[in-house]
């Protein structure tokens, strides 16, 4: 991890892991927009994620991506898991490059999560004859809430299948110029559901006691780091709590933190919650940013902060107390793609980010 020399850093130093220097410390948090065809990105995701690299964030990293159409969580979900898929990634990896900012994708699979509606059409479980598709995970355990599917428990064969999808996932993104990777294991889809107590319940050796739960993730992130290069940096998002007594929480975070290095994980990119439709979430200003700080300082591994960081001070805060080596943010990315430059002018930093010659004087 090569952060910085003496003084903490800022919000607008840049920050290098392995071969890839992002310009600042303030990436694009993967956000879902469930407008893919048949997994397919389109003129919106080339716009949507386009504005953000011409907005000045040093790293924009493209909505949970799906290794398999089974892993989606809607029909409109993106995907990775077919070679049509690779050029249109590739066509906004092109203009994210060509604006300084860093492309990466999120790799996932939604488990008992997928076949659900888009959240517009209201992001119940689909029937199978209504566009929806049987569902897979650890143990044959119903989300609940409006996601009643039972899924499938999976068998050694569906694991090695998911497996293989990821390997398969990576090697597409790295053909479509992607530089950065997040293997994706919060929010109660599938990596996180081998993880938490509460999905799975398995009697196995991928069940049971921590190190048997968090075996498939571990498995898979070294499958997958054999064939993302070595000088490009992997990261992994993990739910640090699922804030529901006996279920995931952060010691075993810090934990996982420490086995994900071991496989050859640059990053930790700190969320919460997800695995249950009644979970208490204490939702505020920052409320994840100290599972960034504890992961980062406990496990010796390079954090994401991500969760309400609006304000420039804040995110300026985190980065110079060292609770993180990078913001992620997602809402106020929506509400305002140039956000980075909005935090420059707050801070004093006016020419810390360069807008486009395009907007001249306007900049």
């Amino acid at each position: 991890m090569n952060t910085h020399s003496g003084s903490n850093p800022h919000l607008f130093e840049p920050l290098t892991i392995k071969s890839v220097t992002l310009r600042n410390r303030i990436g694009v948090s993967p956000m879902c927009e469930y407008s893919s065809v048949d997994g397919a990105a389109t003129d919106w995701h080339l716009v949507h994620l386009g504005s953000r690299a011409v907005g000045g964030a040093a790293l924009v990293i493209a909505e949970a991506t799906a290794v398999s159409p089974d892993g989606r969580i809607s029909p409109g979900d993106a995907g990775i898991w077919a070679d049509k898929h690779v050029e249109p990634v590739s066509r906004i990896n092109r203009f994210v490059k060509e604006h300084g900012a860093v492309p990466g994708i999120q790799i996932a699979h939604a488990g008992r999560k997928a076949s659900s509606a888009r959240p517009w059409e209201g992001g119940a479980h689909l029937a199978d004859d209504a566009g929806g598709w049987p569902v897979i995970a650890p143990s044959a355990l119903a989300f609940g809430g409006n996601l009643t599917k039972v899924p499938r428990a999976m068998s050694m064969d569906d694991m090695a299948r998911v497996q293989g999808d990821f390997v398969a996932a990576a090697s597409r993104s790295l053909a479509a110029g992607c530089q950065w990777l997040e293997l994706h294991a919060a929010h109660g889809y599938l990596m996180h559901e081998f993880l938490s107590p509460i999905s799975n319940q398995r009697a196995d050796h991928y069940g049971g006691i921590f190190e048997n739960r968090v075996r498939f993730l571990l498995e898979t992130t070294r499958a997958v780091r054999a064939v993302w290069p070595d000088r490009l940096p992997l990261a992994v998002r993990i739910s640090c709590t699922d804030w529901v007594e006996g279920g995931w929480d952060i010691e075993q975070s810090v934990e996982l933190a420490r086995l994900l290095k071991k496989e050859g994980v640059d990053l930790v990119d700190c969320s919460s919650g997800g695995t249950t439709p009644d979970a208490k979430i204490p939702v505020g200003a920052g409320y994840q940013v100290p599972f960034a700080e504890r992961i980062r300082r406990e496990a010796d591994i390079a954090t994401a902060a991500v969760g309400f960081i609006t304000e420039p001070a804040q995110a300026d805060e985190i980065i110079r107390h060292g609770r993180a080596d990078l913001v992620l943010l997602a809402r106020e990315f929506l509400r305002e793609p140039y956000w980075p430059r909005r935090a420059a002018l707050a801070l004093g930093r006016k020419d810390a980010v360069a807008g486009p010659v395009q907007y001249g004087r306007a900049w």
